[in-house]
């Protein structure tokens, strides 16, 4: 019987953290927003250093990129080369994205 409730609670402890684990995934992607990238344009589409608004900007967007590269209206922008430059520049690491 001892056991048996041991194995329940372990289930029951699992199953939190696991949706928990999903709660936070869903609550980084509620906060992606392509216009923060908007910051950073100027600077990957010319050799100008990123402000520290952009850096600051792209790191809150970090856990994005790979989906905003799918983005219809930035996606073009975050394929660009400047796009990593700006990334290395800023401290970010740019994911490899499927």
């Amino acid at each position: 019987m001892e056991n048996s409730l041991r194995s329940c609670f372990t289930v029951a402890f699992m199953v939190l953290l696991l949706s928990a684990g999903q709660l936070q995934q869903t609550e980084a992607q509620s906060r992606c927003d392509s216009v923060q990238l908007s910051w950073c344009l100027q600077s990957i589409v010319s050799n100008i250093p990123p402000s520290q608004d952009c850096c600051r900007r792209l790191r809150g967007q970090q856990a994005c990129l790979c989906r905003e590269t799918r983005d219809p209206t930035f996606g073009g922008y975050l394929r660009h080369p400047g796009a990593r430059r700006v990334a290395t520049a800023c401290g970010v690491t740019f994911p490899r994205c499927n």
